[in-house]
């Protein structure tokens, strides 16, 4: 089959379409956030913690290292979506650091991407604009 340019009435008619329905962009606008929220489970003690972790620092939580490289939010009067680049390391117990995890996480699908390990689960819950923790290199 060959482009025809009879075609092209057709195709700016299904392009007006779209817009019309979905608006002037079908991709919405994400807000960067300086601040992740994880949720990681002790599998021995069968506690929840929440935790919060700023962009490129790194939290230890049992013998999980989680750093967070960006987390973006959908804007307000959008549909909530809330994902984050996400690198997790486990410290061996020879003391040596493995990377068990780097990837996207979804906080409306904390299943989909959630880090699973024998002892400790972590995944996203949120991005956010601050924390009550203070920012690193601050007194």
């Amino acid at each position: 089959m060959t482009w025809s340019f009879r075609c092209l009435p057709l195709v700016l008619a299904l392009a007006a379409a779209g817009s019309a329905v979905f608006g002037p962009s079908a991709r919405a606008d994400r807000i960067a956030s300086p601040v992740a929220e994880f949720a990681g489970l002790n599998k021995i003690t069968a506690r929840i913690f929440n935790f919060d972790v700023y962009m490129n620092e790194t939290v230890q939580f049992g013998a999980l290292q989680v750093t967070p490289r960006v987390c973006y939010k959908s804007g307000e009067g959008e549909e909530p979506k809330t994902d984050s680049f996400v690198e997790v390391d486990e410290i061996t117990l020879d003391r040596k650091i493995r990377r068990i995890f780097s990837g996207w996480m979804f906080a409306e699908s904390p299943g989909l991407n959630a880090v699973e390990h024998p002892v400790f689960d972590v995944w996203l819950k949120d991005c956010k604009a601050e924390s009550n923790i203070p920012p690193p290199g601050t007194n």
